[in-house]
């Protein structure tokens, strides 16, 4: 599938006003010699911006924000202005409570959204900088206590799960989500936790298991589009003992992809770092959003540089 480059120049050449001012008269006449035939003439090649992005969304509906380029995704903040509401432990069941970050207006309909899980002895706020990033790109996102800091990775699973029902069922923001368009993430034991979700409800569009954990190192039952995040100086979970494998083992079937940060560590994901931004954002657009502008940054595979020791993975289908 070839990549769909957006020009990032705009700047009119020297010359180009009294060519259009040449254009302009050659169509006048042209009107006027066809207003003598009675003919008519169509204005389809002359579509406003406005008419083309009406266009994109008739075919689209999911589609949100403005066309993406490389900066876009790299940039801290995307075009949402993004409000958070804190959920405590004592209003939910099921897991511990967290902060919802999503966009302010909704002027755009409803949003696709993710819930994203801590790592071992970790709270909410190691993931706190994925919420106004990527609910900034247009997203509703849900970064989660679990019920104990000691939890395993099928426990943390369960409670992502359960932390997407109360958005979607109970939460005060549950009437800008699209319960259809659901996604998980996690750090760590969080990661390992994102995969048990992943198995456990097939029905979700995409996972995003970050510098994952998990003793079971088999993932066959996986059809959830899967984006694993491994780091390689990683020594808590090393590459070759889990995002590895997990990555090796999910069905060719399945659309997924695997990036190993260069001079990272396991905790690399619980700070702002950009290359796990940009591709993750990519993932939840492509596959949460069905958006397909965000191919372009997925395929052809990115190649190794200072940030990428390697990218594996097959182009969305």
């Amino acid at each position: 599938m070839e990549p769909q480059h957006t020009p990032t120049s705009t700047e009119p050449s020297p010359r180009r006003g009294s060519r259009g001012r040449r254009i302009g008269l050659g169509l006048a006449s042209l009107a006027l010699a066809v207003a003598g035939t009675g003919a008519v003439l169509l204005p389809s090649a002359q579509a406003t911006p406005e008419t083309r992005s009406a266009t994109a969304q008739a075919e689209n509906p999911y589609e949100r924000g403005p066309d993406p380029t490389e900066s876009s995704i790299e940039a801290p903040r995307g075009s949402y202005s993004v409000s958070e509401r804190s959920v405590s432990s004592l209003s939910v069941r099921g897991f511990g409570g967290g902060t919802i970050y999503y966009p302010t207006s909704t002027a755009d309909g409803t949003f696709g959204a993710v819930a994203i899980a801590p790592g071992y002895t970790a709270y909410q706020s190691s993931m706190s900088w994925y919420g106004e990033r990527l609910a900034s790109q247009g997203f509703v996102v849900f970064t989660i206590d679990t019920n104990t800091t000691l939890d395993q990775p099928a426990s943390r699973g369960d409670q992502l799960l359960a932390a997407l029902d109360y958005l979607t069922d109970d939460s005060p923001v549950s009437s800008r989500i699209d319960s259809g368009r659901l996604a998980v993430m996690g750090h760590s034991m969080g990661g390992g936790g994102t995969l048990e979700a992943a198995k456990d409800r097939p029905s979700l569009k995409a996972a995003i298991p970050l510098t994952p954990w998990n003793l079971d190192k088999s993932w066959p039952e996986v059809k959830v589009p899967t984006f694993v995040v491994g780091a390689d100086g990683d020594t808590i979970a090393s590459v070759s003992s889990h995002a590895e494998p997990f990555y090796q083992s999910l069905p060719s079937s399945t659309d997924r992809a695997y990036m190993e940060l260069r001079n990272a560590t396991h905790f690399t994901p619980n700070t702002s770092d950009t290359e796990i931004a940009k591709y993750s954002i990519s993932w939840l657009k492509r596959f949460v959003d069905e958006d397909t502008r965000y191919e372009q940054f997925l395929c052809p595979l990115p190649t190794a540089d200072l940030q990428i020791a390697e990218f594996r993975g097959n182009c969305p289908h």
